[in-house]
């Protein structure tokens, strides 16, 4: 039986976005409309999550037609706790917004344009067509660029125009990978290539598709080489984007390299896995340093996404199911934090004339905020560097145990030191902008009525740490994913028409 519950969860928010433009005249009623859209969307994922944990693999046939003739979404373990994660961030990025003072917020674009980007992150999770995925990715690109374009920041269009570009460069191999898919197997539902590149060989088109699909997925998720033109889209985002961008939109490569090792390409799985794990060692560094060195609190925190992914990275590499399980808990872990930090500086901006988060103009501006700020502040730079009781120390206990399995102890220590790295910048900042007092160079103070309020990236730290002290639930959830993917049949078998081709190919693949 179709699942409706996904339907809905991918499609309410673009609901909303119209909805939200027929009430354009009043920004009020379109910031209660973004809100109200964004938690249903989040109870429907949470219905999917639980149906799919109690179900089973939960599937629904677009317009009732089976694949591979018709569209399927499709909900595993994988990505319905993506599509969880997501959702849950995107409430917070809406309850910022909500109270949001920004000149940007109060457009009668920008909500529709927030809800349009949630439909696009959901659908590219929970879609099982590679062209589909591609045209959810492309609704997410071109909404974040219109939202970034119009930013209080006057470079907000410099970094737009710079982020279709980059992206478009991503979108094109994504292209080109799945064409390549398409004439070596004349299908577009995953479960169906799966099957295909199973019993079917692999011919040149197909690997050709690999390379593609790899690099596509590295640059929307910004992993060495790709990771350039992060820093500047984010910190130049309006502060409820930029949550969004560099916590769960990121996630979006990383989805697309699980499914590319565990589904569609697995005897060459261990190549790419091996590449991953260098890449992710060379991004911890690379981004723990540069975020060493940075002199703005939004640039910071986009270098450290890159620091952070690394370690996603290395959880894939490595491949044990220990190994996979860290990598979901730290994809799912620097969600919530990430953004309730890159929200932090949103409400430091909006309490100085400047609205800027530049390290020599907010000195000691954290004595203007409520004393609770500094310490919400402080455990979300804890859980980044991996510190207990937050979740982050969950996540690296298990990919260090992991990294013993295989014997890569070398790659653990430098994983520590990079967490030394980590503690450094985010401590170092948390003294500068909580601890110091104002000196010459602080910008002036704006009129409390007017700063943002933050209670969204409290609400997320207080998750986070719920997630660190009652660990046992989120631990549970991605071993399950793990021994879900792990088998991939268990995700070709569960979408209609897939075990018929099946049988059908295994009836006249040629012996060996």
């Amino acid at each position: 039986m179709d699942q409706i519950f996904l339907l809905f969860t991918v499609f309410s928010p673009i609901i909303g976005a119209i909805v939200a433009l027929i009430a354009s005249r009043s920004n009020v009623l379109q910031r209660w409309i973004g809100l109200l859209s964004s938690v249903v969307a989040l109870m429907f994922a949470t219905l999917v999550l639980r149906a799919n944990w109690v179900e089973g693999i939960q599937v629904y046939r677009m317009g009732g037609w089976s694949p591979p003739y018709g569209i399927v979404l499709v909900a595993d373990m994988l990505s319905s706790m993506f599509g969880f994660m997501a959702a849950s961030v995107m409430v917070a990025g809406f309850l910022y917004a909500f109270s949001s003072h920004d000149y940007a917020v109060k457009s009668k674009a920008f909500f529709p344009l927030f809800l349009t980007m949630e439909t696009g992150l959901l659908g590219a999770f929970y879609t099982g067509d590679i062209f589909t995925f591609f045209v959810f990715i492309e609704l997410l690109v071109l909404s974040s660029v219109g939202l970034t374009a119009m930013s209080d920041n006057r470079l907000g269009v410099e970094a737009a125009m710079k982020y279709l570009f980059i992206n478009g460069m991503g979108s094109m191999f994504l292209l080109m990978g799945i064409g390549a898919l398409y004439t070596s197997y004349g299908t577009l539902n995953m479960a169906d290539i799966a099957v295909s590149i199973q019993l079917g060989g692999r011919v040149l088109m197909a690997t050709l598709a690999m390379v593609a699909l790899t690099c596509s997925f590295m640059l929307k998720s910004a992993i060495f080489p790709f990771h350039f033109w992060q820093p500047d889209f984010h910190t130049t985002a309006p502060t409820p984007v930029s949550a969004m961008l560099s916590s769960v939109i990121v996630k979006i490569g990383i989805y697309g390299l699980i499914r590319l090792v565990t589904l569609l390409f697995i005897e060459e799985g261990t190549l790419i896995r091996m590449a991953l794990g260098w890449l992710g060692v060379i991004s911890i560094f690379l981004g723990s340093l540069s975020a060493l060195r940075t002199y703005n609190g939004k640039r910071l925190l986009a270098f450290s996404t890159s620091a952070q992914i690394g370690y996603v990275l290395l959880g894939i590499g490595w491949n044990t199911p220990t190994a996979l399980a860290a990598a979901i808990l730290f994809a799912f872990n620097h969600a919530f934090v990430k953004s309730a930090m890159l929200m932090l500086y949103g409400v430091v901006a909006s309490r100085n004339q400047a609205k800027t988060v530049d390290f020599e103009y907010i000195v000691g501006m954290g004595h203007a905020l409520p004393p609770y700020v500094r310490w919400v502040y402080l455990l979300g730079g804890m859980a980044l560097a991996g510190l207990p009781p937050m979740n982050g120390f969950i996540a690296k206990v298990f990919l260090a145990q992991s990294g013993l399995e295989v014997g890569t102890w070398w790659m653990v220590g430098l994983m520590i030191g990079a967490s030394l790295l980590t503690s450094l910048y985010v401590f170092n900042s948390w003294q500068l902008v909580f601890l110091q007092e104002p000196n010459d160079h602080t910008a002036p103070l704006k009129d409390p009525a007017q700063f943002d309020s933050p209670l969204a990236p409290t609400l997320l730290i207080a998750v986070a740490l719920m997630m660190g002290i009652f660990a046992s639930p989120i631990i549970d959830w991605s071993m399950r994913v793990v021994e879900q993917i792990s088998e991939p049949n268990h995700y070709i078998q569960a979408v209609p028409l897939a075990q018929e081709r099946l049988l059908m190919l295994e009836r006249y693949a040629p012996e060996s």
